[in-house]
């Protein structure tokens, strides 16, 4: 809290300090202009750069004998760049410049040979489709018909190059999108599909596709070869001021129903959003995705020695909005979003408070195969839970740059979380011969409350060279979890098939686990030659974590007053890091090279309160890095990356204290757990025609981990078992991917296709009773796709492909639990007379069976609707809608995890039916009317 009270206090100071802005020039414009057709480098382009106004000369120079040029001294203001060769079509482009730009880097231009022109552009009418400029894709949203209400997601599904599956995830030459812009700016939180599914199409002039650079390349003006591809959804001018939404409401058979009332309004630089969304058919939020949302920072919070966790996914988010868990789920959720810019966008706010609250209740059946040295241990379990969570989050951030060289960023990000938990399981245990060896009625429920509070400051500053660069980076952090529960469990023991015992257990416990850190990290950057860059840093990092678990037994007199030492421990961690890093970036010609290590000390104090025993260790911590990227041509590359990092075990890996949630699987830390470290190699090619939509890719991963942290388990012959934590000094775990994937659209047919094989496996390790087993997992997975739209008649999408899976363990070679599957996916609409629409969606799974699973497990799900749609701009509509109208949805999964091979069959929702009526309303710009 003192960090939190410091930063307010800090900031009216700092805000006095700024002062108005004038007009520098020191901005600076490059590229590099090459012919498209052998990639060769023009001498002697002539290149001008005109005011966007009027048009008067500004700069004017010629390219280098390698094709490049530059041009310093320029200032604020909007400009064309025109540049012209003999033989080769003109180019021109508009572009500006100002506090967030301060470089133009063009990258490589192409100029087309104007005897090529007429076989190489496909011109449709006066609009062309699709424009390369440098590492950007634009296309042109004019160039796609779409019909009346469309919204950006289904503008982006008529885009070559770009996928959107089911859920809404967006993927662009084989990479996937995380981040949507509109005007260049994060839009309602960061969120994606808030944009791409609420968006209208009609409000877009342009989108483009480009990778965005790290914080680190964007401040030093040097590429680190750290990139996420990007959207940017470029609006037209008139539809840059109102407000769009959408209320829909719908009532199902069986009980069903759901509600969503979303409004967004924006005014120039201010934007404002509300939502609210209630019901039980598993729609839970508006896509959003908070594990990125804390990348509106743009803080790096990495550093070895430290971890520092800010959460992420929970119940009630996901990358579709629905609830993708075990069980029937109630869902309320809302949020508000606020962000504005003021004084030419020298200070800036973005906020973001979300509430929800999502009760589940279902039944499971869990069936586990044990694998031990001596056989096995089948389990069989059913489970009836409930659970109830209330959670609260808010964020935000501001940002002022008192000139065109510097920044001051603060973050702040926090939340809470109530949980209430009852489980009730029954559980049959057998050995590898059927005998019965066990039963377990095992009833236990918890309460648990948690708060968390981060908050950040990043201080950047551009010093009097290019390149020359520096940068300050805080954060901290508190986070806090306490929750009582019962565990109450009566276990029956059985030899020859006869009971001959009985455990029981009534207990209480009372766990307070908490996690505080502090962390510093000082960037300083210098370019060495008009290639190369030296990057420095030095990291500070302290913080503590507790966990004091208390367990109570049931006294005589009805109370839990009586403490149990066997499974009570209040422990404590306490860890101070030093950091010193030095990273090099080449940048020459087509080839960019980044190179370096960061090395850490960690001072790592453990204490046990109970026992009053200390350890004090002290851990050196390595983290190399090699990025590697050739780009054979402006739409093909190849990358090679490499990096390393050591791995701390947990509190929870390393606290000395048995837990008994389950009494007949107990788990036990280890304090003397030293850290592993992993070791990562990734090789990618990509090769991209925007004009075909020719995609090709072939991407390979693979991880080393040395002295890795794995279970030790040691099972009895009444099928107890207790799991103990190891580092496994003498093997390492491993884990590959493999990846090759072909797209192109097949212009006779109109037909978008795809063919992706993936490969992908692990090899891990565990002691079981001392004798080390070792698991091997591959899964392989054929898949084609299919795409096709006409306007106003239908469009479909589908894929479908066999997988093929290898496991196997050392200690049961005799068992093969290799199995075959399947799965296709696809939706279909059409567009039917009076404004009727029909839309399907299908999924099939397929598992075969195995030795351990003695049953195929197919399941086909299919989701239908038909709608009508009202009013001239078609923004009323009333559905009849259809889900799993074959009654086939069953929760189903399988997994394989050290020697244990589990499968779980799960309450989830089913067949039903409902009427729904929905409304997008959209007033923009100069309209009048909404929706026009």
């Amino acid at each position: 809290m003192t960090i939190i009270l410091s930063i307010g206090f800090a900031l009216p100071v700092f805000c006095q300090q700024i002062k108005p802005r004038t007009l520098t020039y020191d901005h600076t414009i490059k590229g590099m202009v090459i012919d498209t057709s052998n990639n060769l480098k023009l001498k002697d382009a002539s290149v001008v750069i005109l005011n966007s106004k009027d048009s008067i000369i500004r700069q004017f120079t010629r390219t280098q004998p390698d094709g490049s040029f530059l041009m310093n001294g320029m200032q604020y203001g909007n400009y064309i760049l025109y540049i012209s060769y003999p033989g080769y079509v003109d180019y021109t482009e508009k572009f500006s410049l100002d506090s967030n730009r301060s470089t133009m880097d063009f990258s490589m231009i192409g100029l087309m040979l104007k005897t090529n022109l007429l076989k190489e552009v496909v011109i449709k009418g006066t609009v062309s489709t699709i424009r390369i400029k440098g590492d950007t894709t634009e296309y042109n949203a004019k160039a796609y018909a779409l019909g009346p209400n469309a919204k950006v997601e289904d503008l982006l599904k008529r885009l070559p190059g770009i996928q959107i599956d089911k859920d809404g995830k967006i993927s662009a030459q084989g990479q996937t999108i995380n981040k949507v812009l509109v005007d260049g700016e994060e839009f309602f939180g960061d969120d994606p599909t808030l944009v791409t599914r609420n968006l209208r199409a009609d409000m877009v002039d342009k989108v483009q596709l480009f990778d965005k650079k790290s914080d680190l390349a964007t401040l030093t003006g040097m590429n680190d070869g750290k990139t996420d591809k990007t959207l940017n959804i470029k609006l037209k001018e008139d539809k840059k001021n109102g407000y769009f939404g959408k209320a829909d409401v719908g009532v199902g058979t069986d009980g069903y129903y759901s509600g969503q009332l979303m409004f967004n309004s924006f005014k120039a630089k201010q934007r404002f959003s509300v939502y609210g969304i209630t019901g039980n058919n598993g729609k839970t939020s508006l896509d959003w995705q908070d594990n990125s949302k804390y990348a509106t920072s743009n803080i790096d919070i990495s550093s070895p020695g430290m971890m520092i966790d800010l959460g992420g996914y929970d119940e009630l988010e996901s990358h579709s909005g629905r609830y993708d868990g075990k069980g029937l789920p109630l869902a309320r959720t809302g949020g508000v979003h606020y962000d504005n810019k003021w004084k030419g966008d020298t200070l800036s706010v973005n906020a973001n408070y979300k509430i929800g609250a999502l009760t589940v209740d279902g039944t499971n059946n869990i069936q586990t195969q044990n694998n031990i040295p001596t056989g096995q241990l089948n389990s069989n379990a059913d489970q009836t839970f409930h659970s109830h969570v209330f959670r609260q989050k808010i964020d935000g951030v501001f940002q002022i740059k008192p000139d065109s060289t510097s920044s001051f960023k603060v973050t702040l990000n926090g939340g809470i979380k109530n949980t209430e938990q009852t489980n009730q399981a029954f559980t049959n245990t057998e050995n590898e011969a059927g005998t019965l060896l066990n039963n377990n009625l095992l009833n236990n429920s918890s309460k648990t409350d948690q708060h968390n509070l981060s908050a950040g400051m990043l201080f950047t500053k551009k010093l009097n060279k290019p390149g020359r660069t520096f940068s300050l980076n805080f954060i901290g952090s508190i986070n806090k979890i306490n929750s009582t529960g019962l565990l109450n469990s009566k276990i029956n023991f059985y030899s020859n098939s006869f009971q001959d015992s009985t455990q029981s257990v009534d207990q209480f416990k009372a766990n307070a686990i908490s996690n505080n850190g502090v962390n510093a990290i000082l960037n300083y950057s210098e370019p060495l030659s008009k290639s190369m860059l030296m990057i420095v840093n030095y990291g500070f990092a302290a913080g503590g974590s507790a966990s004091n678990q208390r367990t109570f037994n049931k006294s005589g007199w009805g109370g839990y007053s009586s403490i149990d030492s066997l499974y009570s421990n209040n422990f404590e961690v306490k860890q101070l890091s030093n950091q010193l890093g030095l990273n090099f970036n080449l940048v020459k010609n087509k080839t960019m090279l980044a190179f370096g290590s960061k090395v850490s000390t960690v001072d790592f104090r453990q204490l046990d309160i109970y026992s009053k025993s200390k350890l004090n260790r002290n851990f050196i911590l390595w983290n190399p890095q090699v990025n590697l990227a050739y780009s054979i041509s402006q739409q093909s590359s190849v990358r090679l990356n490499y990096d390393g990092n050591s791995v701390e075990p947990t509190v929870a890996q390393l606290q000395p204290v048995l837990v008994n949630n389950d009494p007949l699987n107990i788990t036990q830390g280890n304090p003397d757990l030293k850290p592993s470290f992993a070791q990562r190699i990734f090789v990618a090619y990509q090769s991209y025609n925007p004009l075909n939509g020719q995609l090709v890719g072939i991407f390979a991963g693979y991880q080393l981990t040395a002295n890795p942290v794995v279970s030790s388990l040691m099972a009895d012959s009444s099928g107890r078992t207790i799991n103990r934590y190891i580092n496994l000094g003498d093997r390492n775990t491993r884990s590959f991917n493999f990846s090759v994937f072909f797209d192109r659209k097949i212009k006779p047919l109109d037909l978008n296709a795809g063919l992706n094989l993936n490969m992908n496996g692990n090899t891990y390790y565990n002691l079981s009773n001392t004798e080390l087993n070792r698991t091997n997992y591959t899964v392989y997975t054929l898949q084609a796709r299919f795409s096709k739209a006409k306007i106003n008649v239908y469009e479909f999408n589908a894929s479908l492909g066999p997988t093929y899976t290898i496991s196997g363990s050392s200690l049961q070679q005799n068992i093969n639990n290799n199995g075959r599957g399947f799965s296709s996916n696809g939706d279909f609409t059409l567009y039917l007379p009076s404004k009727f629409q029909l839309s399907t969606n299908a999924n099939y799974q397929y598992n075969s069976k195995t030795e351990t699973f003695a049953q195929n497990f197919p399941r086909v799900i299919i989701n239908a609707s038909l709608s009508k749609l009202f009013l001239k701009e078609q923004t009323l509509k009333l559905s009849l809608s259809g889900n799993d109208l074959l009654n086939q949805n069953t929760g189903f999964n399988r997994n394989i995890s050290g020697n244990l091979i589990t499968q779980s069959n799960y309450t989830t929702i089913k067949r039903y039916f409902m009427i729904s009526l929905s409304y997008d309303f959209n007033k923009m710009g100069a309209n009048k009317t909404p929706n026009k």
